[in-house]
């Protein structure tokens, strides 16, 4: 009997003891599939730069939400910008950038 209370066998979801459901966020939509885009270009710095945290890392998936085909590119594209210089490496460089010391 106590089994039975405690699996939800009803088929609504489950509740806490509160009376408030559990919070489902909403699934993230992958950006650049919205937009249809075919090739990320590394050359559009301040599109890159959303996909970068305060530090300078790139973003996992789980995140920014965008698709596994997406990040593959996404990744090729901001470490070539980082090289050609137009993104940092790290939290340091972004500071030199904005002309903080």
């Amino acid at each position: 009997m106590a089994s039975e209370q405690r699996s939800g066998g009803s088929g609504r979801p489950r509740q806490r003891r509160g009376g408030k459901p559990r919070y489902v966020p909403r699934r993230k939509v992958c950006a650049f599939c919205v937009d249809k885009v075919e090739n990320i270009d590394y050359k559009d710095a301040p599109r890159l730069r959303r996909f970068l945290s305060d530090r300078g890392k790139i973003e996992p998936r789980r995140k920014t939400g965008t698709c596994a085909r997406h990040q593959r590119k996404l990744t090729e594209a901001l470490k070539r910008a980082r090289f050609l210089a137009l993104l940092p490496y790290t939290a340091e460089h972004i500071r030199v950038m904005t002309g903080r010391a």
